[in-house]
């Protein structure tokens, strides 16, 4: 029988380091903008559990729906479920109670957060299929992970400003861009089984450019959304740590040396999300 930590595994739970930083940042801008009426323990519970169910659906999802591609593939076929693990009923199973604990969740945050949620489960497990028919699934996996910021506003607020659009659009184009990289490692293996990415359709110099355009947009987008904050050294220093490490990754993964895109993508990444929020948040702390 598959224990706890085998989906936990599963789902690459401390990949939720990725996008949780960023809601915590969009819940922060909100309470300290917004007169909320629920206590902030509590809120801030809600949030974090909806961000885990959601995301347990999405990679459990990903892991059910890629099952057979991932068996036929040498660098994902010892995965749980193609390596026998994990069952695909009991993976199913799984999916079903996240969802409905997600749905549940969200409902008592808020009428809002309660109706949006079955049409955010929606997006994140449509990801899973794009690659068979689209290379731009890079593109909704950002999507995916850009709704963490804008739900973690609306529980707090039951409403939406363009702050927490921007740090959605932040998300959208930094993680499209590093999975870009991150799918390099099985460019070979999808254009042999008819699977679409940009790094199957391109080179991976082509496609470590557009993944390079995409992290230019993010800190842009960044630099927009800094200029509507309390002005200070800690708003200004998380910004530039944040730019510094997504063009680190650019400079450890070239066409030509692709040993480095584990610690790019996982290291590198955890860092400028955890860097960025922690930095922000204290901004908002001590100038707010």
């Amino acid at each position: 029988m598959a224990k706890i930590s085998d989906y936990l595994k599963l789902v690459k739970f401390s990949h939720t380091i990725f996008a949780m930083p960023f809601a915590l940042l969009s819940f922060s801008y909100a309470w300290m903008t917004t007169e909320p009426e629920r206590p902030l323990w509590l809120l801030l519970l809600q949030v974090v559990g909806c961000m885990v169910f959601a995301r347990n659906v999405a990679m459990g999802f990903n892991r059910w729906a890629d099952r057979e591609i991932d068996a036929e593939n040498p660098r994902t076929a010892n995965r749980e479920i193609p390596a026998g693990v994990i069952s695909a009923r009991g993976a199913m199973w799984f999916i079903v109670i996240n969802a409905l604990l997600f749905i549940s969740l969200a409902a008592l945050i808020n009428p809002l957060c309660g109706w949006l949620s079955p049409v955010a489960l929606f997006i994140i497990m449509f990801y899973s299929y794009c690659k068979r028919f689209t290379s731009l699934a890079h593109i909704v996996l950002g999507i995916s992970l850009g709704i963490a910021p804008v739900g973690a506003y609306m529980a707090v607020t039951g409403t939406s400003v363009w702050e927490c659009w921007t740090l959605a659009l932040i998300v959208m184009t930094w993680c499209s861009g590093f999975d870009i990289i991150y799918a390099l490692q099985d460019a070979e293996f999808d254009r042999e089984r008819g699977l679409h990415s940009i790094p199957s359709r391109f080179s991976a110099r082509i496609a470590l450019i557009i993944s390079a355009l995409l992290h230019v947009a993010s800190i842009a987008l960044l630099v927009v959304f800094a200029l509507s904050q309390p002005q200070s050294w800690l708003l200004w220093t998380g910004c530039a740590i944040f730019a510094l490490i997504l063009a680190s990754e650019h400079y450890i993964v070239t066409p030509n040396r692709q040993r480095n895109i584990g610690m790019a993508f996982g290291t590198f990444n955890a860092l400028a999300s955890l860097s960025l929020a922690t930095f922000l948040i204290l901004n908002l702390v001590v100038c707010g």
